[in-house]
């Protein structure tokens, strides 16, 4: 009798351990030989739900045996919400590291110079991180806004830097503001820690640095636009920027004006630097850091007008006659107009 006890317990410990070895093989060996990267998304609900639809993929051949090895590492509970990048050669331990992680797949996004939050917000749905809708509601949340920047403020305008960001669906519309708003926070310290010419209150300079934003794409000329600007306002003239009328008509009547007419130039809206003697009462874009700088680095001029030459430049007068004789030459003259872009500035 003792011998067949031997026998039995010998045999049921060569079974474990045999049991052992295939659920080690199963779990922590590769489950393909096929290396393909899936995003996989975990939506909210029971674990047999995920777990079913990893064996549908043929990420898993087994949810019986997945949900199993969950339960045995307690991990049913820690299964996150969100798009996950699997590969079919994982193993099921692998799988189950990935979905109890925090790395989700993330999506980049750029957001260029001088895009209001109207086209951020349109950048960031189409991306499918989020809907145009919850993003304005953050970003142009008053009072969340003025905490967030330390001062009061209508809402986030100005205040999101033009970067690269990678975001995941998991973001809220919040994180992604808040993300893009400690990147002008640094940049715009790194900026005042160096020596500048000027001193501003944070609000009027990141709204003059915006209009120096939507006036001219090169580079070379913020300094002048700058000065163009500080002079004008220093002799208490009429600003008299194109690109704040175009925003003024937006946040009142919800409509992007493609060409300006007399009725516009004259419609008094709160950021129409066309009827109103100062600086509008908010940032009319995102700018970026050379207008950031260059609003407190004016270039020494005694400008005070500039006209497109339609190529992305300008040409600066110092008189209104010089400046009527400009506008002719580049403007009236259809001629100095055809065949020509903004876009040429590229090529230079």
């Amino acid at each position: 009798m003792k011998k067949i006890a031997v026998v039995v317990i010998s045999l049921g410990f060569f079974l474990a351990s045999a049991l052992l070895v295939l659920a080690y093989n199963y779990f922590y060996s590769p489950l393909s030989e096929q290396s393909e990267e899936v995003v996989f998304e975990v939506k909210p609900g029971p674990f047999y739900m995920t777990a079913k639809e990893l064996e549908e993929k043929g990420i898993i051949p087994s949810r019986r045996l997945f949900t199993y090895f969950a339960q045995l590492r307690g991990d049913i509970k820690n299964i996150q919400v969100g798009e996950f990048s699997l590969n079919r050669n994982y193993s099921a331990a692998q799988v189950l590291d990935k979905l109890t992680s925090s790395d989700y797949v993330k999506y980049s996004i750029t957001i260029p110079e001088g895009y209001n939050i109207f086209e951020i917000a349109s950048i960031v749905e189409k991306a499918g991180l989020t809907t145009a809708d919850d993003f304005l509601a953050v970003a142009r949340d008053k009072d969340f806004a003025s905490n967030l920047v330390g001062i009061s403020l209508p809402g986030m305008e100005g205040f999101l830097f033009p970067d690269t960001y990678n975001f995941s669906k998991t973001d809220s519309a919040k994180k992604m503001v808040e993300s893009m708003f400690s990147q002008f926070k640094a940049n715009y310290e790194e900026i005042m820690a160096q020596n500048n010419q000027l001193k501003m209150p944070l609000l009027a300079h990141i709204t003059l640095a915006s209009m120096i934003e939507k006036e001219t794409g090169a580079a070379f000329e913020r300094p002048t636009i700058s000065s163009v600007f500080h002079n004008r306002l220093n002799k208490r003239m009429r600003l008299q920027s194109d690109p704040t009328i175009i925003y003024g008509v937006m946040m009142e009547e919800g409509v992007w004006l493609k060409n300006i007419r007399k009725k516009h130039i004259l419609q008094k809206t709160a950021y129409n630097t066309y009827t109103i003697p100062a600086l509008p009462p908010s940032p009319i874009a995102n700018p970026g850091r050379e207008s950031i700088a260059a609003a407190l680095n004016p270039a020494d001029t005694d400008y005070l007008y500039f006209v497109s030459q339609n190529d992305g430049t300008h040409v600066f007068t110092k008189t209104y006659k010089e400046h009527k004789a400009a506008v002719r030459k580049y403007q009236l003259n259809q001629k100095a107009r055809e065949g020509k872009s903004w876009r040429d500035l590229k090529q230079k």
